[in-house]
């Protein structure tokens, strides 16, 4: 490379450099160089990208996290576009995950974004949780849950447990074998779930999807205190909240050898 090239090379690179820096100038203020840098070098899985997932995923992306996996199966539907931020009301009935990965990558192209067009299933999802350093659950139904719960729980990945109904919002954060897993919380014999059944308000699950990328955040940078062995019920009519404190089963069929 001549030094003409060069040099053009060096301040285009420069000038990519500055502009990074610039993007993520208010948030300095509050996590650091150092808080910044292990953002850029995590990957977070985040299971759906509906109303939950996909708003978790948008402020992690411009967040600056350096690499999104996301998983969701099928295509666009138009009850969706009451909650489902990433999708594209000109493009119902197009695959959805492809529609999530495009809008991410023009939210912020800085960031890698892996999209999978699958629903939760062990050898599908095994190789994304163990790439991942932390997980979001978003699924909207117990079987899909209770198995990334088992892929987590294997593979000794942090889980944030996010979910809503109606106008209340519940989170938590599992961290295998020093916490509850879902199993714990919720025994494997309750999961008789309509998945599509309850109703959804998309400002109740994106209320939601900001609580656990926050939640996500407060993991990677190690600023704050994550909400483990507590999960947290927020009815956001009103703003009323409680705390329930969670404990391990010992004789939990998925984590109690942990």
């Amino acid at each position: 490379m001549n030094s003409f090239a060069q040099t053009a090379a060096d301040k285009m690179e420069l000038s990519r450099v500055e502009d990074s820096v610039l993007r993520y100038d208010r948030q300095f203020k509050l996590l650091g160089s150092e808080g910044q840098r292990k953002l850029k070098e995590a990957t977070v899985m985040i299971a759906g990208v509906g109303g939950l997932g996909g708003t978790a995923a948008i402020y992690l992306a411009a967040a600056g996290v350096g690499k999104l996996i996301i998983a969701h199966e099928g295509i666009i539907h138009l009850p969706d576009m009451n909650r489902q931020i990433l999708m594209d009301s000109a493009k119902v009935g197009e695959e959805r995950i492809r529609t999530a990965v495009q809008s991410l990558q023009r939210i912020n192209p800085e960031v890698v974004i892996e999209g999978h067009n699958a629903r939760i299933t062990f050898d599908e999802a095994e190789p994304l949780v163990r790439e991942a350093d932390i997980v979001i659950d978003a699924r909207y139904d117990f079987p899909e849950r209770y198995e990334l719960n088992r892929l987590c729980v294997a593979a000794d990945k942090p889980l944030v447990e996010a979910a809503m109904y109606g106008f209340e919002v519940s989170l938590t954060t599992i961290v295998p074998g020093t916490t509850p897993c879902l199993a714990c919380l919720y025994p494997e014999s309750a999961k008789e779930w309509e998945p599509l059944g309850f109703p959804v308000l998309g400002a109740t699950s994106g209320f939601a999807g900001c609580l656990a990328a926050m939640e996500a955040v407060k993991w990677i940078t190690g600023i704050g205190k994550p909400f483990t062995n507590v999960m947290h019920r927020i009815n956001t009519l009103d703003l009323s909240n409680y705390v329930v404190s969670l404990k391990r089963n010992p004789e939990c069929s998925c984590c109690g050898g942990k």
